[in-house]
Parts: C-alpha cells; structure tokens; sequence
C-alpha cells in the first residue's frame, strides 16, 4: 500500500495482529500500521487520511534525526568532511579537513570527553544543592540522552549529544544532576531542574525532535 504526504509517496506496511487497538509509527522513511487482522484497507487509508497532519510531523521528526546521523554535526552545526592527507585536522566556517575518518573519530572522541567534563564541572560547582561529584562516563546509547547512577555516584551522557548544542548538553547534565536530589521524576524533580535550567521544556522538545 502507497501514501501521498505532500506529493511524496510513502510505503505503508501493514502489520496484522489480534491487536484491540491500531498504532502508527514512521520507520525508514516508510509508516507501519499495526492493526487487527480484521481491519480493511479502506479503514486504514480513512485512518491515515484522519491523521495526515500528525503522519506528516512524525516524517518530518524521523527526516531530521536521519539528517544528523547521516552527517557530521559537532556543536550543532554541520561540516562537511574532506580528506587531506597533508594535514591532521584543520576546521573552518563550514569544512573539516582531516587526514581520515579514522582520525576525525579519534579527535571527535577526545573533544567529546573534554566539552563534557568541562561542563559537568561547571555546572556541578554552580549547583547550590549538596550533591555527590560524580564520575563521568560516555557511550552511545540509542533511548536515553542520559543516566544518574546514585549506587555509584556515576553520570552516564550519551557520546551522540556532541552533535547538538551547549543548551542540550548542559540540560541533560542539570537532569542527571538532578536525580541525586530526586530519583523519579515528580513534580519536585522537575521543579529542581527548572532550577538550574528554566527553558528545559524547550530543549527537551528540541531533542526530541533531532
């Protein structure tokens, strides 16, 4: 089955179960149905038709995480990565210029460490609560932005956080930060990180969003 989302058509596959329920979701550039064996195609293109506009905001979410993945972002900004044998790495407006990829991911491996733990350091000593210093760990994680592990005083940040901003890295911080104080996330949680980070609303969208 076939869909047209602003003249674009799309796969739509459609998944069969002893379902009660009917769930949409957008998966490599395609929608997947997930629906009652029962359930005829004419109710899905009338489904479908019923929620073009949130269809359309879900690709429009998955095209722009595809985009940052798909490319070299470092900052929030996007460069265009070319091999020059003669130089280790050079960076101008837009451009990286680096002898291989190989050694681009070493140097995006260090800079990561070092911007992480310079702004963990900060904003631990901004933070007005008396909390544990924690060990910093990075590593790429596919669900979580972050972890707090309070057994062992250890914040975990995701190393794909390097792609965004310094407002996306320091929320996921002040979050993690907070679970020292609150380990759910309550009201009182979410209060203490609007503490420390009062547009955290809009930030969490934005990395929502990709």
């Amino acid at each position: 089955m076939k869909y047209v989302i602003d003249g674009i058509e799309y796969d739509v596959i459609i998944n069969k179960k002893n379902n009660k329920n009917t769930y949409i979701r957008i998966k490599d550039n395609s929608i997947y149905i997930t629906t009652n064996y029962f359930v005829s195609k004419h109710y899905i293109k009338g489904l479908l038709d019923n929620n073009y506009e949130v269809i359309k905001k879900m690709l429009q979410k998955q095209s722009k995480k595809l985009e940052r993945n798909e490319n070299f972002y470092f900052l929030n900004k996007k460069y265009d990565v070319i091999i020059v044998n003669t130089l280790d790495i050079e960076i101008t407006d837009d451009k990286i210029f680096v002898k291989s990829i190989d050694y681009l991911n070493k140097w995006l491996k260090k800079k990561t460490s070092e911007i992480f733990k310079s702004r963990l350091d900060y904003l631990y000593n901004n933070y007005k609560e008396k909390i544990p210093y924690p060990t910093l760990r990075i590593r790429s994680m596919k669900t979580r932005w972050g972890v707090c592990n309070r057994k062992n005083n250890t914040v975990t940040l995701n190393s794909e956080l390097i792609k965004y901003g310094y407002d996306q890295i320091d929320y996921v911080i002040i979050h993690e930060l907070s679970h020292f104080i609150h380990f759910d996330h309550s009201k009182n949680f979410w209060l203490q990180v609007s503490k420390y980070c009062p547009n955290y609303k809009e930030i969490r969208k934005s990395l929502k969003e990709g």
